[in-house]
């Protein structure tokens, strides 16, 4: 539940930019491409994009800062109990993990809380607590709490899940606009209880992937091309969150252009989707004589492309 602002180096009146500089730099600094014999960096890399996710999405940078909700998303509850009805971290019951998810204990009653506050007495005397009815109802078995990792192409492309359950497996369906912290609630998949099962409370957790990066709505790639694809054009396949896709390269193109790809981005809830955004990288080869002869002959060598920086 680390303070996204933190984790992104920021302060909290950051600007949109500040926010997006900060998380791309990091982003390339721990990308696992970059850092593969570091698994901390992986975890880290995790944290920076669940919480450039946050900040991003201006209603939810709102909530959090009102106090709503937590760095994680979650609802802030009263009591200091967790969000969505789900057990309280090493409450009673304590919790266990399996088979990659994990457990919780019993959740709070809100009847024991208010007798615990009154005496164990409701109203006019009678035991137990009372709302004025008569006495509160049989209450539900505990809620299940989860943790699911749906790997990022899936969570891009609303691919069904499988979560394993004590009475068996079932295949969800991931709401649009999932992100890290999403959590689904499956009535009556919890604790047997005398008013009936809880409910299994499932907390999405969206892994990194090793090129494709999320930006709000918009997922990012950096497409490396040859240096004779970027002078004649042309086109090149390209990979996509769905699938591969041929992309027209301008005559010319030189490296950090960037070219859209509409419709192939993050699924939004109003059922839309972001778009895809390509960067090219321009890869110039290393000891090639002939093309060294060319460019020193070349009339247009001489040429700064610097110029507009003053230098």
């Amino acid at each position: 539940m680390a303070d996204p602002y933190q984790t992104l180096g920021v302060a909290r009146g950051a600007t949109e930019p500040d926010i997006k500089k900060a998380y791309r730099k990091l982003a390339k600094e721990l990308h696992p491409d970059r850092n593969k014999d570091n698994p901390k960096a992986s975890e880290r890399f995790s944290q920076v994009t669940s919480a450039y996710d946050l900040l991003s999405d201006k209603d939810k940078r709102a909530r959090f800062d009102r106090g709503e909700i937590d760095g994680d998303g979650n609802p802030a509850a009263p009591f200091g109990y967790g969000g969505a009805g789900g057990p309280r971290p090493g409450g009673a019951g304590g919790g266990f993990r399996s088979q990659g998810y994990e457990f919780g204990g019993d959740s709070a009653d809100m009847g024991d809380i208010f007798e615990g506050l009154f005496g164990g007495r409701g109203g006019a005397g009678g035991g137990g607590f009372s709302s004025g009815f008569g006495r509160r109802p049989a209450a539900k078995g505990a809620n299940i709490a989860y943790s699911l990792r749906v790997p990022f192409a899936d969570a891009a492309t609303l691919a069904p899940q499988r979560v394993q359950l004590p009475d068996g497996a079932i295949d969800i369906k991931l709401p649009a606009g999932v992100e890290t912290g999403t959590q689904m609630r499956l009535a009556g998949k919890g604790e047997a209880g005398p008013g009936g099962a809880g409910d299994a409370i499932v907390t999405i957790e969206v892994q990194p992937h090793r090129f494709f990066v999320r930006e709000g709505d918009d997922i990012r790639l950096d497409l490396p091309i040859s240096l004779a694809e970027a002078i004649q054009g042309g086109q090149v396949k390209a990979p996509t969150v769905d699938k591969p896709v041929m992309l027209t390269i301008p005559k010319g193109a030189s490296s950090g252009r960037t070219l859209r790809l509409k419709g192939k981005g993050w699924p939004r809830k109003g059922g839309e989707r972001g778009d895809q955004l390509v960067t090219l990288m321009v890869q110039v080869p290393a000891d090639d004589a002939a093309l060294e002869r060319f460019v020193a002959d070349w009339d247009g060598r001489d040429g700064n492309p610097r110029a507009f920086l003053g230098v």
